[in-house]
Protein backbone atom coordinates (compact mmCIF):
# COMPACT_ATOMS: atom_id res chain seq x y z
CA UNK A 1 0.00 0.00 0.00
CA UNK A 2 1.47 3.30 -1.06
CA UNK A 3 1.46 6.29 1.28
CA UNK A 4 -1.13 8.03 -0.88
CA UNK A 5 -3.52 5.08 -0.64
CA UNK A 6 -2.89 4.87 3.08
CA UNK A 7 -3.64 8.58 3.52
CA UNK A 8 -6.98 8.41 1.71
CA UNK A 9 -7.96 5.15 3.38
CA UNK A 10 -7.20 6.61 6.80
CA UNK A 11 -9.09 9.83 5.94
CA UNK A 12 -12.13 7.76 5.00
CA UNK A 13 -11.88 5.64 8.14
CA UNK A 14 -11.47 8.72 10.34
CA UNK A 15 -14.66 10.15 8.84
CA UNK A 16 -16.42 6.85 9.40
CA UNK A 17 -15.34 6.61 13.03
CA UNK A 18 -16.31 10.23 13.59
CA UNK A 19 -19.73 9.48 12.16
CA UNK A 20 -20.10 6.37 14.30
CA UNK A 21 -18.85 7.69 17.63
CA UNK A 22 -19.34 11.48 17.61
CA UNK A 23 -23.08 11.77 17.02
CA UNK A 24 -24.08 14.66 19.24
CA UNK A 25 -24.99 17.24 16.60
CA UNK A 26 -26.43 16.82 13.13
CA UNK A 27 -23.89 19.27 11.75
CA UNK A 28 -20.94 17.15 12.93
CA UNK A 29 -22.49 14.08 11.30
CA UNK A 30 -22.88 15.99 8.04
CA UNK A 31 -19.26 17.16 8.21
CA UNK A 32 -18.08 13.59 8.71
CA UNK A 33 -20.11 12.50 5.68
CA UNK A 34 -18.60 15.28 3.59
CA UNK A 35 -15.10 14.29 4.66
CA UNK A 36 -15.80 10.72 3.63
CA UNK A 37 -17.14 11.83 0.25
CA UNK A 38 -14.15 14.12 -0.32
CA UNK A 39 -11.67 11.32 0.37
CA UNK A 40 -13.65 9.01 -1.95
CA UNK A 41 -13.66 11.65 -4.69
CA UNK A 42 -9.91 12.25 -4.51
CA UNK A 43 -9.15 8.51 -4.32
CA UNK A 44 -11.40 7.78 -7.29
CA UNK A 45 -9.82 10.63 -9.27
CA UNK A 46 -6.32 9.34 -8.57
CA UNK A 47 -7.39 5.81 -9.44
CA UNK A 48 -8.75 7.03 -12.77
CA UNK A 49 -5.50 8.87 -13.49
CA UNK A 50 -3.39 5.85 -12.58
CA UNK A 51 -5.36 3.50 -14.84
CA UNK A 52 -4.99 5.98 -17.70
CA UNK A 53 -8.27 4.97 -19.33
CA UNK A 54 -11.21 7.05 -20.41
CA UNK A 55 -13.81 4.48 -19.33
CA UNK A 56 -13.82 5.62 -15.71
CA UNK A 57 -13.27 9.34 -16.31
CA UNK A 58 -16.90 10.25 -15.60
CA UNK A 59 -17.06 8.36 -12.28
CA UNK A 60 -15.43 11.12 -10.14
CA UNK A 61 -17.75 13.76 -11.58
CA UNK A 62 -20.78 11.56 -10.96
CA UNK A 63 -19.65 11.00 -7.37
CA UNK A 64 -19.16 14.75 -6.94
CA UNK A 65 -22.68 15.40 -8.25
CA UNK A 66 -24.16 12.90 -5.80
CA UNK A 67 -22.08 14.42 -3.02
CA UNK A 68 -23.46 17.87 -3.78
CA UNK A 69 -27.02 16.51 -3.74
CA UNK A 70 -26.34 14.77 -0.43
CA UNK A 71 -24.93 17.96 1.05
CA UNK A 72 -27.90 20.06 -0.03
CA UNK A 73 -30.39 17.51 1.32
CA UNK A 74 -28.46 17.34 4.60
CA UNK A 75 -28.42 21.11 4.99
CA UNK A 76 -32.14 21.27 4.24
CA UNK A 77 -32.78 18.69 6.94
CA UNK A 78 -30.54 20.63 9.32
CA UNK A 79 -32.46 23.85 8.76
CA UNK A 80 -35.83 22.09 9.07
CA UNK A 81 -34.74 20.37 12.28
CA UNK A 82 -33.38 23.58 13.76
CA UNK A 83 -36.63 25.38 12.99
CA UNK A 84 -38.97 22.74 14.38
CA UNK A 85 -36.97 21.52 17.38
CA UNK A 86 -34.85 24.58 18.14
CA UNK A 87 -31.59 22.61 18.15
CA UNK A 88 -29.56 20.27 15.98
CA UNK A 89 -28.73 17.81 18.75
CA UNK A 90 -29.51 14.26 17.72
CA UNK A 91 -30.68 13.26 21.21
CA UNK A 92 -33.62 15.68 20.97
CA UNK A 93 -34.95 13.97 17.84
CA UNK A 94 -37.53 11.25 18.35
CA UNK A 95 -38.76 9.25 15.38
CA UNK A 96 -41.88 8.12 17.21
CA UNK A 97 -43.23 11.69 17.36
CA UNK A 98 -43.24 12.19 13.62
Amino acid sequence: MTPVHFAFSSAFLLGLTGLAFHRTHLLSALLCLEGMMLSLFIALSLWTLQLDTTNFSTAPMLLLAFSACEASAGLALLVATARTHGTDRLQSLNLLQC
